[in-house]
């Protein structure tokens, strides 16, 4: 077995974990740093693009020193190194490399009104089929109109040609690199509406339709290629290459060896990413998917249908955090097993809208079907329930478009570890649902990625052979209460996104 080792670098939304990977795939050492948001407005989510960097150094030099802790090798024998990242947040920044404002989050809904505009033209059929995305202020487009409008100083830098746009993996590579290497990956460029998956190329019509003709954009790359050196700032005593560009939920999809059509994994985090491996063409999607790049090499590009759930985990935080209801994430399960059912009860978490495959980004939040004989468990079990009814919708509408039956559920993430979920899931899908026990997937999507530009893996046979740890939920006795239950989500989610009547 090689000797070298792999540092991944997973930039996420609350922070950035930074990963030590031998060669079998194993942690060898990880360390993990916070990081802040900024919400300067209602809907408005933002962060600060040298905090980020500065996040990344102060998580590797963290990870870094717990690796010479428990091992004996030296630095040196950091072979390479790959990068994940929060997806649709987007910098700008001017020649010198000073950022022309905060990062706009992922999360951000300062742009509804611009999509709102947007849906009411022939541009958003372009859009759509263009860049198999649907226009939402989910994607990074739509941020960047709105600092057009809204920002004097962006504006005059766009149209002057001196604004550099990008995601977080490219403003990462530009400053790791010394400010010598202005890159990306399919799988980001593929979140921004503004890249043509076909081509696999920034879309030069859309871009004259947006006004942005004059934007500086990076070149986009295979997720495995060759990003250029660094020494993360002296935090090595040489620099590695950087071989891996790639988007978190991607990433994860790659960790979770989705390498064939059918393959599928969801990860379980603040939102929910569904991921449905569709092979080398672009499936469209007829039933609220957006169709993305799943992952790619210099010789392969897979595609995907991907199912966006906006909120996930968070509404677990919510009742913790804003309804006081535990102390604990890890008390709901049993809290959701102390009632026998859910009662009629129905939480449907659109705190921040309903993502796919309904998109109804203005809907609220809303408990229903309380009586007087229900408790706080009623309640936490319907905000457990909402999770897999969410994936539910999101499979069944893959399944419309795509035609493939999923055999097997893949599943990271954070609420993994709640059982009450996971055997929820499977009885409600009918299918196996496995937990590849690897809380670092999107770390070890990059690593492998990685890896294999490296030679370390010698290509995806070798990477099938990981051993991994993990967790099969198989349907069992409860499915009928789900499918049942499943019914009437069904119905409450129907009245909620129906049309007002006149």
């Amino acid at each position: 077995m090689s000797t070298e080792f792999i540092l991944a670098v997973d930039q996420g939304t609350s922070g950035t974990k930074a990963v030590v990977f031998d060669a079998a795939g194993k942690v060898v050492a990880k360390a993990t740093e916070p990081l802040t948001s900024y919400f300067p407005h209602p809907g408005f989510v933002e962060q600060d693009p040298v905090e980020i960097y500065q996040n990344v150094l102060a998580a590797t030099k963290a990870c870094l020193e717990k690796f010479q802790d428990v091992t004996s090798a030296d630095l040196g024998a950091i072979a390479t190194c790959g990068i994940s990242n929060q997806r649709e947040t987007l910098v700008l920044w001017d020649e010198s490399g000073r950022p022309l404002g905060n990062a706009i989050v992922w999360q951000c809904k300062r742009s509804v009104e611009i999509c709102n505009r947007l849906q009411r033209t022939e541009l958003e059929q372009q859009v759509r089929r263009r860049t198999g995305l649907v226009v939402d202020p989910y994607f990074s487009g739509t941020k960047l109109l709105w600092l057009c409008e809204n920002d004097r100083q962006v504006a005059e830098a766009i149209r002057a040609g001196r604004a550099c746009f990008g995601t977080v993996d490219t403003w990462l590579l530009y400053n790791l690199t010394g400010r010598r290497r202005y890159l990306t990956d399919y799988t980001n460029a593929s979140r921004t509406l503004l890249f043509n998956i076909d081509e696999l190329d920034w879309d030069a019509h859309l871009l004259a339709e947006y006004g942005l003709t004059a934007l500086r954009l990076p070149e986009a790359r295979p997720s495995s290629s060759d990003y250029g050196v660094t020494d993360f700032e002296g935090l090595l005593p040489r620099a590695i290459p950087i071989s891996a560009l790639i988007g978190d939920s991607h990433a994860a999809a790659f960790g979770e060896r989705c390498f064939s059509p059918g393959a599928a994994k969801a990860t379980l985090g603040t939102g929910c990413s569904i991921l449905l491996n569709t092979g080398a063409k672009p499936v469209p999607s007829e039933a609220g998917m957006v169709t993305t790049i799943c992952w790619s090499t210099a010789d392969r590009v897979d595609y995907a249908l991907e199912g966006i759930i906006v909120t996930c985990g968070a509404t677990i935080n919510w009742l913790r955090d804003n309804m006081g209801l535990f102390v604990d994430g890890r008390e709901t399960g049993k809290m959701a097993l102390a009632v026998k059912d859910n009662a009629g009860v129905y939480l449907v978490p659109a705190f921040s809208g309903l993502g796919a495959p309904h998109w109804k980004m203005d809907l609220r939040a809303a408990i229903l079907g309380l009586t007087f004989g229900c408790d706080k468990n009623h309640v936490v079990r319907a905000a457990l329930e909402s999770i897999p009814y969410q994936i539910k919708d999101v499979v069944d509408a893959m399944d419309t478009d795509s035609g493939v039956t999923l055999q097997q559920l893949k599943v990271d993430g954070g609420l993994t570890t709640n059982h009450f979920v996971m055997q929820f899931l499977a009885d409600l899908l009918g299918t196996e649902v496995v937990n590849v026990g690897i809380p670092d997937v999107s770390a070890l999507g990059a690593a492998c990625l990685a890896g294999l530009q490296r030679g370390i893996f010698g290509d995806l046979d070798r990477l099938e052979q990981l051993n991994v740890d993990q967790q099969t939920y198989c349907p069992g006795a409860g499915m009928p209460t789900a499918q049942r239950d499943y019914e009437g989500w069904k119905r409450i989610v129907q009245q909620l996104t129906a049309p007002p009547s006149r």
